[in-house]
């Protein structure tokens, strides 16, 4: 697992964190997964969601999408003004130009007979769910806790979706998550009794028992097909 360098369609470079399974030559890949990261950059949590797909089988590749704003991305964590440079790098990356960095992930994924997932959490969540309709090269897509996926429900998805979300999350209202299940009925989606950031061990949000089932569900998608919206 380690660093390497990427080139969007634009002729952008970023890094990316790529991690493998151990042994490949006793664990074949069962596929490849692009995590998309929250406004906290590609940090330890978003590399460690890497490393524990790679642990079940699957190649890992989170690219660094604040590359664009700054040529060296702190390592931001949870506090207040992590958030607030966080939501300041993120106001300098267009949804464009990102989504031209995670097709650059997917390409550099998508090995010949090799199924390439997305999975995003908060922005990345919503930039998952946008991938869906827009990229090309991918198989399905799963979303957590996307803040914006309901202001994207003229995005139809042409590949299948996975949604979660918690139920007492601060940042998409319950008539948001109405609203996406009603635009996406066949979507795969399930709301947790949990909060923003539910997935992630470094949040105070974190809540085990719904990452786990979050995590077990992802896992039964990621190895089954289910039709697009």
């Amino acid at each position: 697992m380690g660093w390497t360098d990427l080139r969007a369609a634009d002729g952008h470079v970023l890094r990316a964190w790529v991690a493998r399974p151990a042994d490949p030559g006793a664990l074949q890949p069962q596929g490849a997964i692009v995590v998309l990261q929250e406004i906290f950059g590609a940090n330890s949590h978003i590399r460690s969601v890497c490393e524990r797909w790679a642990s079940r089988g699957w190649v890992a590749i989170a690219p660094s999408l604040f590359d664009r704003a700054v040529p060296t991305v702190p390592e931001l964590g949870y506090g207040p003004e992590d958030i607030a440079r966080g939501r300041e790098l993120k106001a300098q990356v267009s949804e464009e130009q990102a989504l031209l960095d995670v097709q650059a992930a997917i390409d550099h994924a998508a090995a010949p007979g090799t199924a390439v997932t997305v999975i995003g959490f908060c922005w990345g969540g919503t930039l998952a769910w946008l991938a869906a309709a827009r990229l090309e090269r991918l198989h399905a897509a799963v979303a957590y806790y996307g803040t914006n996926i309901a202001g994207h429900l003229q995005a139809v998805p042409r590949v299948p979706v996975l949604l979660h979300f918690g139920e007492h999350d601060a940042h998409i209202l319950p008539e948001h998550v109405r609203q996406i299940a009603a635009a996406c009925p066949q979507a795969e989606l399930h709301v947790y009794p949990a909060g923003h950031g539910f997935n992630c061990d470094a949040r105070a949000a974190f809540h085990a028992p719904s990452a786990e089932l979050a995590a077990a569900r992802t896992e039964q998608f990621l190895t089954r097909s289910a039709p697009p919206c």
